[in-house]
């Protein structure tokens, strides 16, 4: 990941909660709400807020046995220890919404997950799988992370682009955004059904595209935005997604446009190619068809 500026959580403590319920948004999304254990020390800070995600894909058990700064060097080394097969899958979300503790709840957090392939295929990645299939009473782990969106202060113009990884924080960002902010945002999806709207500001002009399977992710989001007529100056771009994306975006804006590098936030979640680290046990685990 890429990014600047980035804003620190106040605690970095390792948290334990529970899974609520879930709820299967559109074909491509799923929808994990997260709370009890320590939800009371998470603190929210909208935005692109993102956390560290611990999965039980071998079992509850090993949770305990997961080092309070697993985020960190040493601490990612001892999590590495813990034996394949056992170790959770580690995986970068970001907040979709926090809701605050009410007289008659507590406090809860959703968690939006892409969904590529079917868990009863057993075509789908640890983590997809993990959201398709767990249930209420589960438990996991996270580390709060901080926002990587960070304009100057006063800046209400805007341009948000990411690909389908980046919906959950591009609509966060936009829903804590002041009703008075305007600009554009540019979301590439990989198909009409998991275009997901969002409340955001109405001065925000949300644009989709959908890409068919001949596109390669993020292509369409780029040109997209090299088309953009970009708001008056001062304003703030954030773009997230697929690297080429995230990189080719800032350097469309940067190098080419002459916005001030420290006016973009970038950050590249995924790449093409590329899987995302998880043990032998784990992969193996997704690829059998759930039941």
């Amino acid at each position: 990941m890429s990014i600047g500026k980035i804003v620190k959580p106040a605690s970095a403590d390792l948290l334990h909660l529970t899974v609520l319920r879930t709820a299967r948004l559109s074909p491509g999304w799923m929808r994990v709400t997260l709370g009890g254990g320590d939800v009371d020390r998470f603190a929210p800070m909208g935005y692109d807020q993102w956390m560290r995600l611990f999965l039980p894909i071998g079992g509850e058990a090993a949770l305990d046995r997961v080092p309070a700064k697993a985020n960190k060097v040493f601490g990612y080394l001892r999590f590495l220890r813990i034996p394949d097969g056992e170790r959770p899958v580690m995986r970068n979300y970001s907040v979709r919404a926090h809701r605050a503790a009410t007289a008659g709840a507590g406090a809860e957090i959703d968690v939006d997950f892409v969904l590529h392939g079917s868990a009863a295929e057993g075509t789908s990645g640890p983590a997809a799988r993990w959201a398709e299939t767990c249930s209420p009473g589960e438990h996991v782990l996270v580390i709060d992370e901080g926002l990587g969106f960070n304009p100057a202060r006063g800046v209400q113009r805007v341009v948000l682009v990411g690909d389908e990884t980046a919906l959950p924080a591009i609509a966060s960002i936009s829903a804590s955004l002041p009703a008075t902010a305007v600009g554009a945002v540019i979301v590439e999806s990989p198909s009409a059904a998991d275009a997901l709207d969002f409340p955001h500001p109405p001065g925000l002009e949300v644009r989709w595209i959908v890409r068919s399977d001949a596109d390669a992710p993020g292509v369409l989001a780029l040109s997209a935005l090299r088309a953009l007529e970009l708001p008056a100056e001062p304003f703030h771009a954030w773009i997230s997604g697929e690297q080429a994306l995230a990189s080719g975006a800032r350097k469309l804006l940067v190098n080419e446009r002459g916005v001030d590098r420290d006016r973009v936030s970038f950050a590249g979640y995924w790449r093409i190619g590329a899987a995302s680290p998880a043990s032998h046990a784990a992969r193996d685990a997704a690829a059998r068809p759930a039941a």
